[in-house]
């Protein structure tokens, strides 16, 4: 039999918002699957069913800001000259992290692997609250509407003798499609395998038009 842990994800599906009648609760059952690619043969694997209540509330004219639309897309650059046509610029911001904490030392760094690269902060020495403030650039040939970024907080000590010269303080993995979708989002994540710990993660999807 198979082996489900805690914080594995299961599946996905999405519900476009113009297939729902504003005003009206529905309830759907939604088939899971592995990703968004309708051509995956994965997906014809039965994963299980989701069933949601939905009630869709579009905002009203005199409800919306008038400066939505200016503040979208003045909070995202645009994509470098260069770059691939429908492709585009990922830009990852590790801000910070709260309430971690190693066994033996807290020196937290932040680890970045994302499609066979690793980014790697500055370590922070004896730091439960870590502030790193450090960007990553992905230039990318397509949106990474099926990706995601796994991102761990290690600490590691130089000290002699020690028997656990580096420890994980938690991870993350978290699926790219909001920012694509969004172009911007601004997060606080819960890390996997930490009592308390949180990470603070920024990612834009830039691109040329």
């Amino acid at each position: 039999f198979s082996q489900v842990g805690s914080h594995d994800k299961m599946g996905l599906n999405v519900v476009p918002l113009k297939d729902l009648t504003p005003e009206e609760p529905t309830t759907q059952t939604l088939d899971l699957l592995k990703n968004l690619n309708p051509d995956d043969a994965q997906n014809e694997k039965s994963r299980g069913q989701l069933v949601l209540q939905l009630h869709y509330k579009p905002f009203k004219d005199n409800e919306i800001p008038t400066n939505v639309e200016d503040s979208n897309s003045s909070s995202v650059q645009k994509a470098p000259d260069g770059t691939p046509e429908g492709g585009g610029l990922l830009v990852v911001t590790i801000h910070e992290a709260q309430d971690v904490e190693g066994k033996h030392h807290t020196n937290p760094s932040a680890r970045l692997l994302f499609r066979g690269e690793e980014r790697k902060t500055k370590a922070v020495k004896k730091n439960r609250n870590p502030r790193w403030e450090e960007e990553f650039q992905f230039m990318l040939e397509e949106p990474p509407t099926n990706d995601r970024i796994h991102v761990e907080v290690v600490s590691t000590s130089k000290r002699m003798g020690l028997l656990h010269p580096k420890e994980m303080l938690g991870h993350v993995d978290v699926y790219l499609s909001d920012v694509v979708s969004n172009k911007r989002i601004n997060e606080r994540y819960h890390l996997i395998d930490s009592k308390d710990g949180r990470i603070q993660i920024e990612m834009e999807w830039r691109t040329a038009s």
